[in-house]
């Protein structure tokens, strides 16, 4: 039997409260797994740097130094998965947090079973598949490595997150076939993720990234109402 991964969670809030009930709920499903807290957004990012956590929680109201002002400095030097944790259900904060590089954004009071889903369903996207090797994406200046999850456009290698290469990878595998928005939704970020603004704001980092002109695509396509494809390779 394999061992069960060992994770090194970073809790970032300025409630004690919050982030010991945050810590039981992790260590009451995960025992093995290493929780860090951090009440003072200065500390949480010596943190990100000095520990180097695999997934860090972070509140978006903070005194001092706000959630996004955080998630804003720990983007200057680290891809570590980030969940931000909110008391207020804002669509415009949940759109520049995704825009801003978050993987996900959870909303205060959350149940324990959904929190832990969501954090497993982040570190998934960061674990490599084990399997056969895969043979690459190739459609004229794109290029999608599934084995060295990588992605070239133009010869030259793109910078993706996790939850970014996650997403095209699914549209890859699928090429040409129009992808259900709740499918991608699901797949990416699990069943608690309902809101279509997810995809809209992946959708177009991933367009500004492998797209020569963003705003009229060559490879990922829309289809209102039903969900995105990826263009097939040509013959």
């Amino acid at each position: 039997m394999m061992e069960k991964a060992v994770r090194k969670i970073l809790i970032i809030d300025d409630e004690k409260d919050v982030t010991k009930a945050v810590r039981l709920t992790i260590t009451l499903q995960e025992p093995q797994w290493q929780v860090l807290e951090a009440n003072q957004p200065e500390k949480g990012l010596l943190l990100v740097d000095a520990a180097k956590p695999d997934l860090v929680l972070l509140d978006v109201r903070m005194p001092g130094m706000s959630g996004f002002e955080v998630l804003k400095e720990i983007r200057r030097f680290d891809d570590v998965p980030i969940i931000m944790l909110t008391v207020q259900d804002d669509e415009l904060d949940k759109v520049r947090a995704l825009e801003m590089g978050a993987d996900d954004y959870v909303v205060k009071p959350f149940g324990n079973l959904e929190l832990m889903a969501r954090i497993r369903s982040v570190l998934r996207r960061t674990e490599g598949a084990i399997g056969p090797p895969e043979k690459p994406y190739i459609n004229g200046t794109l290029k999608i490595d599934f084995n060295q999850r990588k992605v070239f456009h133009n010869g030259r290698e793109v910078h993706l997150t996790s939850t970014e290469f996650h997403l095209l990878s699914i549209l890859a595998r699928n090429a040409g076939r129009v992808v259900p928005s709740e499918t991608l939704l699901g797949r990416v970020w699990g069943r608690y993720a309902l809101d279509s603004d997810y995809l809209k704001v992946y959708i177009r980092r991933l367009r500004q990234k492998i797209e020569d002109v963003p705003a009229k695509p060559r490879f990922i396509q829309t289809v209102r109402g039903e969900g995105y494809y990826l263009t097939a390779p040509e013959s």
